[in-house]
């Protein structure tokens, strides 16, 4: 990502004589993992949230199957899928079950989890851990998906409404997982790292942490600043926009299709590959033979 490039610049600065560093940014396979349904409801103005609705059912019917949990299809469910590592802090809103405990014991918030650690990464497997608990504490609001795989994941990047970010910063080198999931209309909730900084808008395809960090936070840790932006914008914007703002929440769904379509896809990072780093060095080479 531009950010990762920025970062590794930096990184490698003292050092004399270095390759010039570029960034170009990852992309995803739209056809992969885009839902058929989801593009051709996009495409022609057809109906985008029974689109949506049909795919988030097929998770929670496909959840039911392999945990026996019983999800609710008309409530809020977010996702958080991918390699359990602890920067990327899978486990961050659990972080004050005072907090979210309520919300998730009343019905109005549910959470679906899947990923694996390295299996020397003792603290990654504490995660896995640790979200397993939540699991069992809150029946059929709480989901861990066991055996993290690539059927697993296209069906949470295409049936969840949110899609959970919070790496801490500026640790995430680019992220793919949130491009997948805003091409079929799922709403990144995310701080501003990796790829999300050339992206995604605040309330207008998603929600930035970063934009609800209060200055007299600022001399807190990482993650309590992060925290406190988390619950703010879940209980006062993303929820109150999925139960009473439907026209709104479908409006951003259709700016997040939007935008991975002219963003993220693997088309034009194939395409960036090319005009900006193998026909650049292709020319170098000729221009040093002549």
């Amino acid at each position: 990502s531009e950010m990762h490039g920025k970062t590794a610049r930096k990184m490698w600065s003292h050092i004399s004589g270095k390759s010039p560093i570029i960034s170009i940014t990852n992309g995803v396979h739209a056809p992969t993992w885009q839902a058929p349904d989801i593009a051709r409801a996009y495409e022609n103005e057809g109906d985008l949230w029974q689109a949506h609705m049909d795919q988030k059912k097929e998770l929670i019917n496909y959840v039911q199957e392999k945990t026996g949990a019983q999800m609710n299809p008309d409530a809020l469910l977010v996702g958080f899928a991918r390699r359990a590592a602890a920067y990327k802090r899978s486990d961050l809103i659990f972080r004050n079950t005072s907090v979210i405990g309520p919300v998730i014991e009343e019905g109005k918030l549910q959470l679906i989890f899947s990923g694996k650690a390295h299996p020397d990464d003792d603290l990654g497997k504490s995660i896995i851990k640790d979200l397993v608990k939540m699991d069992r504490q809150y029946k059929d609001r709480v989901v861990f998906l066991e055996n993290y795989n690539m059927e697993i994941a296209r069906k949470i990047v295409r049936g969840c409404d949110v899609w959970l970010n919070n790496p801490c910063r500026p640790l995430e080198a680019s992220g793919t997982s949130g491009m997948k999931a805003a091409l079929n209309g799922v709403l990144n909730l995310s701080v501003l790292d990796g790829w999300v900084g050339e992206g995604l808008k605040h309330r207008v395809c998603g929600w930035l942490l970063d934009e609800h960090i209060p200055e007299d936070l600022q001399e807190a840790d990482e993650d309590e600043r992060d925290l406190h932006a988390l619950y703010q914008i879940l209980l006062e914007e993303v929820i109150p926009t999925f139960y009473n703002k439907r026209e709104k929440w479908v409006e951003m769904m259709k700016a997040s299709i939007e935008m991975a379509q002219s963003k993220f896809t693997s088309d034009r990072m194939l395409k960036e590959y090319y005009e900006r780093m193998y026909l650049k060095v292709f020319r170098e080479k000729i221009l040093a033979t002549k």
